[in-house]
């Protein structure tokens, strides 16, 4: 049987060097030790290249031949170890991982990679005492906040699933400076009219008032196997006034979608409907595609890349000249500092709405909407800081640009406008998936013409609950 074992072995290394001929020099029966030193540090210098271009299943077919003579030696058994690992074979990863903690307990390295390791195949306790040894042995913020990351997935409970399911309910209240979003000026100058001044309507004035705040939602995530997965889930929310009772708004929407990739770098494809109500009554119903690219570059950086195209369609058979697609697409970047959640993020984005009603304006005699088409561009601006263990401070704004194409007819010039907005909240996780939110907002739109020049300032408190 020892022969038989042995005759295997010498077989696999016999082929592990043919393979590799071109990479690794022959050795003659006087070649030196030195010339096979040489030679060993080229195999592990391809393993080495295999395993960071993402091949690791190829290195671990090269090493697992030399395992019988190389064992021992740390730099191999790591190479091994990841390379195993990588290849979805962790149980194999923790004999090589546990050779090279032995010869080198303060290697953090294989510590990490010995408890993600153990974390795969489900043995959370080992997993946790191994993450906790490389917490104490770590002072690198990033590999502090992956550690803090596996932690925080096995406190949710461990391993993850092939089907996740995650939801929320929250309620709020408030006050609204500007509920219906509208000039402050109960009167204004119409140039087509002869520069007359209209009165408006109370209702198309600024109003404040109070209101509720009430929303609810749920998300799947189901893998099909380590690459692909779907996705789904609905929201719903509402917000009611105490005297504006024309201006309560109801939006309910659902999504559903593929992933490919893994965590650190994943593409989504998706689908998405909504439903938009105003006054208790149906006001648009909207439909589009979108798609998102997030990259990790590392511990604390991460790329998104994202598009959108959308339709909005107007119920009321009056409101369908505003009929309107919508393309947009844009990238944001996120850092986070450390483990304790503070980050900051940047996006940037443009689009366009163009018209998508075929009936005819009346003001303009040109099918769709009064001021036309509209481009756009926009950026938004957020950072985050943990004050405490259980309070996360966060400030966020942004800044939208957009021109419109065609002149109004009664304003006599095309459309601009811009809008800034600027939110401060504060996250009390006061107990465990429970959040009370107080926050305040700010926006300003400034437009050339007046009925859509308006500011809005917004102060209230959400408590939500978290299902996971």
């Amino acid at each position: 049987m020892q022969r038989i074992k042995y005759t295997i072995l010498c077989a696999g290394m016999v082929l592990s060097c043919a393979a590799f001929a071109e990479v690794i020099p022959a050795q003659t029966p006087g070649a030196s030790a030195s010339a096979t030193a040489a030679a060993d540090g080229q195999v592990l210098s391809v393993a080495k290249r295999l395993i960071d271009t993402g091949k690791a299943s190829e290195a671990y077919d090269l090493l697992l031949p030399l395992e019988f003579e190389r064992a021992g030696d740390p730099e191999f058994d790591y190479l091994l170890g990841i390379a195993a690992l990588e290849s979805d074979k962790p149980d194999l990863a923790t004999l090589a991982l546990e050779r090279v903690l032995t010869v080198a307990p303060a290697n953090v390295a294989a510590r990490m990679d010995i408890a993600r390791a153990y974390f795969q195949l489900g043995d959370m306790t080992r997993a946790r005492s191994e993450f906790n040894v490389a917490l104490q042995q770590n002072t690198d913020p990033a590999s502090r906040a992956t550690i803090r990351r596996y932690l925080g997935r096995m406190d949710a409970g461990g391993i993850v699933k092939p089907t996740r399911v995650t939801g929320y309910v929250q309620g709020g209240l408030g006050r609204n400076s500007n509920a219906n979003n509208a000039t402050s000026q109960p009167a204004i100058v119409i140039p087509f009219a002869g520069n007359a001044v209209a009165t408006l309507d109370p209702t198309n004035v600024k109003t404040s008032a109070n209101y509720y705040d009430a929303a609810a939602g749920v998300n799947v995530v189901h893998n099909l196997d380590k690459a692909w997965g779907v996705y789904g889930g609905a929201d719903l929310s509402q917000r009611g006034y105490n005297k504006l009772g024309n201006f309560d708004a109801r939006y309910l929407s659902a999504h559903a979608g593929v992933l490919l990739g893994k965590e650190e770098d994943h593409f989504r494809i998706g689908v998405n409907a909504g439903r938009y109500d105003l006054g208790r009554v149906r006001n648009r119903d909207n439909t589009g595609l979108d798609a998102e690219w997030r990259h990790m570059v590392d511990a604390g950086n991460q790329v998104n890349i994202y598009a959108q195209m959308m339709r909005y369609r107007y119920a009321n058979p009056a409101m369908q000249l505003n009929d309107f697609n919508q393309q947009l697409a844009g990238v944001a970047w996120q850092h986070a500092y450390d483990d304790s959640g503070s980050a900051v993020s940047l996006s940037i984005y443009h689009g366009r709405e163009g018209e998508a009603s075929k009936l005819v304006n009346t003001a303009t005699l040109a099918t769709g909407r009064t001021d036309g088409a509209k481009l756009f561009n926009g950026v938004r601006m957020a950072a985050q800081m943990a004050y405490a263990d259980d309070l996360m401070l966060s400030l966020s704004g942004g800044g939208l640009a957009g021109s419109y194409s065609r002149t109004n007819p009664y304003f006599l010039v095309q459309r601009y406008d811009k809008q800034a907005d600027m939110t401060l909240a504060a996250d009390w996780h006061y107990a465990q998936l429970w959040t009370l939110r107080p926050q305040l907002s700010y926006v300003y739109n400034k437009s050339n013409i007046v009925i859509y020049r308006f500011n809005r300032f917004d102060a209230g408190v959400v408590l939500r609950r978290d299902f996971k």
